[in-house]
């Protein structure tokens, strides 16, 4: 079960009650017998870890289309080319 924090609109004294969801809100203070409410906080959020870009979480689908574009070299001469060119000299 949860624990919720009240405070009252009359004197603010703030207190504790640990009720399951469907229980209603406690209405009156139990110092002063004034209205109180339910105080709500925010949640802080801590991120651990890789996975927070859309780079970190996505694999893709064809890496080859994802490398970048080399430049146009001339291919290389195999050796055979290489050595048929100095033979024939």
């Amino acid at each position: 079960m949860p624990i919720y924090e009240y405070e009252c609109g009359d004197c603010q004294f703030h207190f504790e009650r640990k009720q399951s969801f469907d229980d209603e809100p406690i209405t009156m203070c139990p110092q002063c017998r004034g209205k109180s409410r339910r105080v709500i906080h925010s949640t802080p959020v801590i991120f651990k870890g890789s996975g927070f870009y859309i780079t970190d979480s996505r694999k893709h689908s064809h890496p080859e289309e994802h490398k970048k574009p080399e430049e146009h070299k001339k291919p290389e001469k195999s050796k055979e080319e290489k050595s048929g060119k100095e033979k024939a000299k």
